[in-house]
């Protein structure tokens, strides 16, 4: 038993740094030193670059909570449960373990809006389907101040969480969120100028072969696409004709290589691929679609 266990209280910080780095490293986990220096900033309250620029102080540090934090992390808890928060575009996002964690591959959705909406000052109308921590759907509104939006999640908790993130990124007066099942909680003939969605597009076979932190923690539900990943597409994309204005265009985040499967299913239900936008590893990740006329 290393020093650090046998004594918590409290321990200088270059060697909790160094056991957590070591105990992630040897989870196989990249990043070990940077990994530890993030539990060590979220245990203290402190930022991450002040522990960086700290980190070879022998200081005396409270040890209870970041050991608490290495354990979580070393059995493969994403940082971003432990954490409670995670960055997506120019948001601070609060997260949990009923939703998706936002990533960077998803920014690719927002790029893809300026494609689509030109004029910024534009009132558009948003609908983001499956919402989860509403990343999306704020992320569009930040980037468009005279939007407005709906969000709609079938976990109530993802909603509320939804919500929570509006009030404090100062958007709850321009963004509203409801749990539901796709756009059956919509009443009426309601159509938006943008649709937006992450959906499940994980194969069903392929669930087992995701990394640890995913497969162990993140919510089947938003993963799961059924047997070829392509379930909730095809519902989304026989909605579309339902939920869009005249000039209304909907933006997807795809898997790898499922262009073409989607391609298939938007012409099937009677819409156009008109725009495809890669992530930041050049990776188609985002498809732009319209009704055909």
């Amino acid at each position: 038993m290393s020093r650090a266990e046998n004594n918590i209280s409290g321990q200088p910080l270059k060697e909790l740094l160094t056991y957590g780095a070591q105990q992630i490293e040897q989870a196989g986990i990249e990043n070990p030193a940077r990994e530890s220096r993030m539990l060590m900033a979220y245990a203290l309250g402190e930022s991450s670059d002040h522990i960086f620029l700290k980190r070879n102080s022998m200081e005396i540090v409270p040890a209870t909570t970041f050991l608490a934090c290495v354990a979580r992390r070393v059995a493969h808890e994403p940082m971003a449960y432990i954490t409670g928060a995670q960055g997506f575009w120019t948001l601070d996002l609060a997260v949990s373990p009923a939703t998706l964690i936002p990533r960077p591959d998803s920014e690719a959705v927002i790029s893809s809006l300026s494609g689509a909406l030109a004029d910024k000052k534009g009132a558009y109308s948003f609908l983001d389907l499956g919402t989860g921590t509403g990343c999306l759907l704020l992320a569009a509104l930040d980037e468009y101040p005279y939007a407005w939006g709906l969000g709609i999640d079938i976990n109530p908790d993802a909603a509320l969480l939804a919500a929570r993130n509006a009030r404090s990124c100062d958007l709850s007066r321009r963004a509203s969120f409801f749990a539901g099942s796709w756009d059956h909680a919509l009443k009426g003939d309601v159509r938006f100028d943008v649709v937006i969605s992450n959906p499940p597009y994980i194969p069903t076979a392929d669930l087992q072969t995701l990394m640890p932190d995913v497969r162990l923690y993140e919510p089947v539900a938003a993963l799961d696409g059924g047997a070829d990943g392509m379930d909730a597409y095809r519902f989304l994309c026989s909605r579309l004709p339902f939920l869009l204005s005249p000039q209304g265009v909907a933006i997807f985040e795809i898997g790898i290589h499922q262009r073409p499967d989607l391609q298939a299913v938007a012409e099937n239900a009677g819409l156009e691929v008109v725009q495809v936008c890669a992530d930041l590893a050049g990776i188609e990740r985002a498809v732009t679609l319209k009704v055909r006329t």
